[in-house]
């Protein structure tokens, strides 16, 4: 068995047996040279458009050593975001996505408006004073989500049904975001495979891969 395979049997093997009376769905992200993706969202809308139960709780993206901590967020559409500067030096943090435009002029500490996603969308976030500081929000119209771990996996529970399960990176080749129609029964853990095609790294991307 090839060992990125085998990676990927072993990961999906683990959420299974962690959660063996959850009912929900374990996804694997990979490149497509078999290396696993973190920072991947991961979200699943029912097939029948009515998503049920609500996740609006806050998140929080920080700066520090001048970069955005963490690199992407996920959140529910009417997500508040909190921005604070942990930095010596101040920011102006701004975004000109369709999802979500803001432009939060020089601050530092936590003056900084806290900001709240109601569109559906990617939202890119940059600093005017320092090119290099970036990150990303995902907002998604469903409480079922979640962002791949240092292994590429995600576990999200939900009620049995069958789901559109989406998986989103931000340094896909144009921007594709791959789907995966699934079946989840009731106590069952259901498994997903996904491969992205990814554009080359580069160093001020702001990912550790």
């Amino acid at each position: 068995m090839h060992r990125f395979t085998r990676r990927i049997f072993f990961s999906l093997t683990l959420l299974s047996a962690a959660t063996a009376s959850a009912t929900g769905i374990a996804v694997q992200v990979q490149d497509a040279n078999g290396k696993v993706l973190p920072d991947t969202v991961i979200y699943m809308e029912p097939e029948s458009g009515a998503p049920g139960g609500a996740k609006t709780a806050a998140a929080q993206i920080e700066q520090k050593g001048l970069k955005f901590m963490p690199l992407v967020t996920v959140v529910q559409v009417g997500a508040t975001i909190n921005f604070p500067n942990n930095d010596k030096v101040r920011h102006h943090i701004y975004s000109f996505s369709p999802a979500h435009k803001f432009d939060q002029k020089l601050y530092s500490g936590q003056s900084a408006s806290p900001q709240v996603f109601d569109k559906a969308g990617t939202v890119v976030l940059g600093c005017n004073i320092h090119d290099k500081m970036i990150a990303y929000v995902k907002v998604v119209d469903t409480p079922y989500f979640a962002k791949t771990d240092g292994s590429g996996a995600a576990r999200v529970e939900l009620p049995a049904g069958k789901y559109v399960v989406k998986a989103w990176h931000y340094n896909t080749v144009g921007g594709a975001t791959l789907e995966q129609v699934l079946t989840v029964k009731a106590g069952d853990l259901a498994t997903a495979v996904f491969k992205l095609p990814m554009k080359p790294f580069t160093a001020d991307d702001g990912s550790t891969l």
